[in-house]
């Protein structure tokens, strides 16, 4: 009678129980989302069932299977650091962009930035002349910018019509704007392997997605083939935007920050 009682009595449950109940609860959500429609949610099945298997084997008395288990497990952590450093980066790069730390981000680009950056691609895409412009946000992009020609230029229509001029040598690769300069040119960024992404898309604008894929950098395209002008923003692309288009989605997204949340329309137009 006394071991149904002590069975039957819950303990007294403190705020400090719920909050922990309701941190855990977030995270497994928040990785949840995270993994869903990738690779990984088959390597967290594959690590569920060997859970569960330890846990079999070790109630069956399963020496063997257990052993190997026990032994295998401190390099299957490190396989998984290996093998998904991408997503890991995605991850962490996804929780930092929380609105808590959007009070800690550098000041936004001033409209007259804005109006370059419009004003480039606008004519750059009249021209067809094809050009991949960057423009940093909260996430630095310190290792793709040593990874190109440095500049450290206020940035101008007539720069960056320079920059991308046929048979210019800072032609291939993406200008990357830190606030109102364009800190380098002819820089290379990751290709993004989403099959989703439609095959007509070509190199830049296969890096501007796989960039945005990884951390909150905002990418400007301009097709060489069509001149029409995308927009590359969390691994989504909006193509074919006009100039007030444009301005439009570069101010919500660049400029006001501090005021409240970004706003992200996704084109019904995205990967296509």
């Amino acid at each position: 009678m006394e071991a149904l009682a002590e069975l039957l009595h819950r303990p007294t449950v403190s705020w400090s129980d719920l909050l922990d109940i309701a941190l855990v609860s977030f995270l497994i959500y928040e990785l949840l989302l995270l993994i869903r429609g990738t690779r990984a949610v088959q390597m967290a099945l594959s690590g569920g069932f060997l859970i569960g298997l330890f846990f079999l084997s070790d109630w069956l008395q399963l020496e063997t299977v257990n052993w190997v288990i026990r032994n295998l497990s401190a390099y299957v952590v490190v396989a998984i650091i290996v093998l998904f450093q991408s997503d890991i980066r995605r991850a962490l790069a996804h929780f930092g962009r929380a609105r808590f730390f959007r009070y800690f981000e550098r000041a936004t680009s001033t409209d007259e930035t804005l109006e370059e950056l419009v004003t480039a691609a606008t004519t750059l895409s009249a021209r067809k002349i094809g050009a991949i412009m960057v423009v940093e946000r909260q996430i630095g992009l310190r290792n793709y910018i040593e990874g190109g020609i440095p500049l450290d230029a206020t940035i101008t229509y007539d720069l960056m019509a320079t920059i991308f001029q046929p048979g210019s040598p800072l032609h291939d690769g993406a200008a990357i704007v830190q606030g109102d300069r364009v800190a380098a040119a002819a820089c290379f960024l990751p290709l993004s392997v989403n099959p989703r992404v439609s095959r007509e898309l070509g190199t830049r604008h296969r890096a501007a997605i796989g960039l945005t894929e990884e951390n909150d950098a905002v990418a400007v395209v301009v097709s060489e083939e069509t001149g029409i002008i995308s927009l590359a923003i969390a691994g989504d692309l909006e193509r074919r935007l006009t100039a007030d288009t444009l301005r439009i989605r570069l101010r919500a997204l660049l400029g006001g920050r501090r005021g409240g949340r970004i706003k992200q329309v996704r084109s019904r137009d995205t990967l296509v």
